[in-house]
């Protein structure tokens, strides 16, 4: 690319995750970036960013980002039942792709019971996602435009920092522990394996899974050895669904065909594993946190909460619009503030790799084979929690 050139962006979505990208990039100013057009569903919130972000346009037509000759790349911010759609369609226009996680999931097909998450065989899903997804990856390996897979944790200070330590030392991963778990999610439609592919482990277990996945990449590719995924384990279910009105009060979860907690367990093909954690049942904020049992070292990578900052309020006079943490309900008493969130937790390294991978010309550190190798694994997890046995991915 020119170097004398900006790089469009086009947005699509107008939620928290296009929120979360917007901040990122609006704390980076490597490589000059317009925000060239934003599209949602809603005029009111896609103008509310338009304005706060400084966008050009803004409209509520994905064709619009398509046909806008001047934008070289697409943020893919929607809920996960669009994104292999509006891939194809960004490839097709001659712009590169970032897609917020997960990439894709199964959503139904024709001839399904509904809910599908509760009649619809794993197994099948399994299958059919992998078709889907093969064809995706056939049209990205012959477009000559980038996927950047925006999978923040990848990203995140503390887990590059053990991705450091390992290519230094050439430790070996031994035993592997990450987990995102929160109160429920604020998106509508989180509850409805229809339009978000699964529940909690698709949604915030991703995070983890993915930072294991790459650690693990980063291991083998030191030691100059291949190591896969062997086995996937899971036990998964509804906990939430059973309390009364009144016990489910705190709890934003409303799980109505999708899982609100699962636990995996993963076996790598050096007889390493891993377990990764997701839950819709933890107040007071979120946490998020990847550990590693090494043959020469401990790593403990905490994202959130964090020890940096703590707070104790006894009433929320004038704090309404100081921001504390993720999904915490109430600022009173003891709290850990997030401090330089986009910078803790990935988005900002995430957005910069993009940036200058667009800019330079460069393949960016999150590419499409850690988003498949994702995907097949949440899956694979699925398959597993239903038929109750391991099962190879």
């Amino acid at each position: 690319m020119n170097s004398n050139h900006e790089i469009c962006i086009g947005m699509a979505g107008s939620g928290r995750a296009a929120e979360l990208h917007m901040n990122a990039l609006q704390r980076y100013t490597g490589v000059p970036v317009c925000y060239k057009h934003i599209i949602g569903r809603r005029f009111e919130k896609v103008n509310t960013y338009k304005e706060r972000y400084g966008f050009l346009n803004a409209s509520l037509d994905f064709d619009d980002l398509l046909n806008d000759p001047e934008i070289d790349v697409i943020d893919i911010c929607t809920p996960p039942y669009v994104h292999e759609e509006m891939i194809y369609k960004t490839l097709a226009a001659g712009k590169h792709v970032i897609c917020e996680k997960p990439l894709s999931g199964y959503f139904g097909l024709e001839g399904d019971q509904e809910p599908i998450g509760l009649k619809v065989s794993k197994t099948k899903m399994y299958e059919e996602l992998m078709k889907s997804i093969d064809r995706l990856k056939e049209a990205i390996d012959k477009s000559d435009k980038m996927f950047m897979y925006a999978e923040n944790f990848v990203y995140a200070p503390a887990v590059n920092k053990a991705a450091e330590i390992i290519r230094k030392k050439k430790s070996k991963i031994l035993y592997a522990k990450g987990e995102e778990s929160l109160k429920g999610s604020s998106s509508p439609v989180a509850g409805e394996w229809n339009k978000t592919g699964g529940g909690t482990f698709i949604r915030t277990g991703a995070h983890p899974l993915t930072a294991i996945l790459w650690l693990k990449h980063i291991e083998s590719e030191t030691r100059g050895e291949k190591i896969t995924v062997d086995s996937v384990f899971a036990d998964m279910g509804q906990i939430t669904t059973g309390l009364t009105p009144y016990e489910h009060r705190h709890i934003a979860a409303q799980p109505y065909d999708v899982e609100d907690c699962a636990t995996v367990i993963i076996t790598f093909s050096d007889q390493s594993r891993a377990t990764v954690i997701a839950t819709d049942t933890l107040l007071g904020g979120s946490k998020n946190y990847v550990e590693l049992y090494c043959n020469d070292a401990v790593i403990q990578c905490k994202l959130t909460l964090s020890d940096m900052m703590e707070t104790y309020f006894l009433d929320e006079d004038r704090l309404d619009d100081v921001y504390i943490s993720e999904m915490l309900p109430a600022k009173t008493g003891w709290n850990k503030p997030f401090l330089e969130d986009e910078i803790i937790r990935g988005y900002t390294d995430e957005m910069r790799d993009f940036m200058e991978a667009v800019y330079f010309n460069r393949k960016p550190r999150a590419g499409f084979h850690l988003a498949y190798d994702t995907t097949k694994i949440i899956y694979a997890a699925y398959k597993s929690a239903e038929l109750g046995v391991a099962v190879k991915p």
